[in-house]
């Protein structure tokens, strides 16, 4: 099954969605538990219909939803039209699906020489080894609980920090993090690859990258 790209996903309008490490997420707000309970139950029913199911968290105030195909390692068709019904699900009780606010957080960990260390950390977070195109070298939690640690290869005298976190986010909510970061202390490292991803730091000199789907199909 063909996976779709960030542009081919742009280009459907699903509103109240955006597509994060490869998947379609949203938050749906609710008043009560219980209002979040039913609509699980809803979705859980249309999920077992068309034999594809996605992720959700049930919390108090909302229920967040993850769509991806996992046989094809990514977003296909099936999971545009999963979240167009879950989008009408959640309309007929009086919900909306947001992705404000909604972000997936990855590990990034700088390495002259990865390959050696790459084992230890999939042992110790009981990981999934993942290679090839679409994945670089990453460790991935089966159970999708922890974030993603990927591995890039460095120098062994650079004078940084080795981990650095990537922080998913949909594309227009870039520049608000960015202008919050910076009236908190931080400086903008650098923009040049932009829209694929911004790299920030701290006032110690700590980075992170802020990234999109954007530039990267």
């Amino acid at each position: 099954m063909t996976t779709l790209t960030g542009e081919q996903i742009a280009d459907e309008q699903l509103d109240g969605w955006t597509y994060l490490l490869g998947a379609l997420h949203t938050r749906i707000r609710t008043p009560d538990f219980a209002a979040g309970l039913s609509l699980v139950d809803a979705i859980g029913a249309e999920a077992e219909r068309r034999d594809h199911h996605p992720d959700l968290d049930l919390r108090y105030t909302h229920v967040d939803v993850r769509l991806w195909s996992h046989d094809a390692r990514g977003v296909t068709d099936r999971d545009v039209r999963l979240a167009r019904a879950i989008s009408a699900l959640a309309a007929e009780a009086g919900l909306s699906p947001a992705h404000t606010g909604v972000s997936r957080l990855e590990l990034a960990l700088d390495s002259p020489d990865f390959a050696a260390v790459l084992p230890f950390w999939r042992a110790v977070l009981a990981g999934e080894h993942l290679a090839g195109p679409g994945f670089g070298d990453e460790v991935r939690d089966p159970a999708g609980a922890l974030p993603t640690v990927w591995f890039q290869e460095s120098g062994r005298e650079e004078p940084r920090q080795r981990w650095h976190p990537d922080v998913w986010v949909d594309p227009v909510e870039v520049a608000s993090r960015i202008e919050a970061a910076l009236a908190a202390g931080g400086t903008l490292v650098g923009d040049a690859a932009a829209p694929h991803f911004w790299v920030l730091a701290d006032s110690d000199g700590n980075r992170v990258c802020l990234c999109t789907w954007q530039g990267r199909d």
